[in-house]
């Protein structure tokens, strides 16, 4: 088993009023070279979007993009005439393909929303551009994966063009679960996202993150309450 641990704290930050993000691998102004990507996990960001505010009209290609919100609710615009509003219990998956061009804002007026915005290399180019969007119940993840986004149209829940799959758990205190590959040559990146974890011998607070390889699954021990965020992805791609 091969690992690599990012502390919550040694994640870059930028400050834009409006916006307080957070990012695990090197994004916009922040440049780490140690922290390119993760196998085919190229950004993991931890925004928190302010009251109103939010991203205007941009492109993206060639990129498998997932938002999971965690609080609040996004409204989300784009060229390909999808209008939605993604609320907390809800993921989005838009895979850019050939070129599309989106916006992302705060549907609220007075309340703050806080999103995980994921990209992962897509094992196809030039794809057609397609939106995606399901719900979940917060208790399918009580103390089980709950699958969000997989390779297949035919699971549970989204599909992206890569051999990759996410899911969520919730762990009561004082419990272990075992995570299993689905994939050879996949590797696992596990986001805490709250409560206390130890994962390989590393202990995971809130916000820390673990990333896994080279094995054909991990334990996962919660020695608190508290999700965790689990992104299987093609180390080599």
């Amino acid at each position: 088993m091969q690992q690599e641990f990012h502390a919550s704290s040694t994640r870059g930050f930028a400050d834009h009023g409006w916006l307080q993000a957070k990012h695990s691998f090197s994004f916009a102004s922040w440049f780490n070279r140690y922290r390119m990507h993760f196998g085919a996990l190229r950004v993991l960001n931890d925004d928190i979007v302010a009251p109103g505010m939010g991203f205007g009209k941009h492109p993206h290609d060639n990129m498998e993009i997932i938002t999971i919100t965690l609080k609040g609710s996004l409204k989300h615009e784009d060229s390909m005439g999808f209008s939605e509003v993604i609320h907390a219990g809800e993921v989005q998956v838009m895979s850019a393909g050939t070129g599309i061009y989106h916006s992302e804002f705060n549907a609220s007026q007075t309340e703050e929303i806080n999103l995980f915005q994921l990209w992962i290399f897509p094992n196809q180019q030039e794809v057609t551009p397609r939106y995606q969007q399901l719900g979940y119940e917060n208790s399918d993840m009580k103390d089980a994966f709950l699958q969000l986004v997989s390779p297949n149209p035919d699971d549970d829940g989204l599909w992206i063009h890569q051999t990759a799959w996410i899911h969520m758990i919730d762990m009561s205190p004082n419990t272990m679960q075992t995570y299993t590959l689905k994939h050879p040559g996949n590797g696992v990146y596990l986001m805490n996202i709250e409560g206390e974890k130890v994962i390989a011998k590393q202990t995971l607070g809130a916000r820390d993150a673990l990333g896994v390889w080279e094995t054909p699954s991990i334990e996962i021990q919660a020695k608190e309450q508290g999700r965790l965020l689990l992104i299987e992805v093609p180390m080599q791609f």
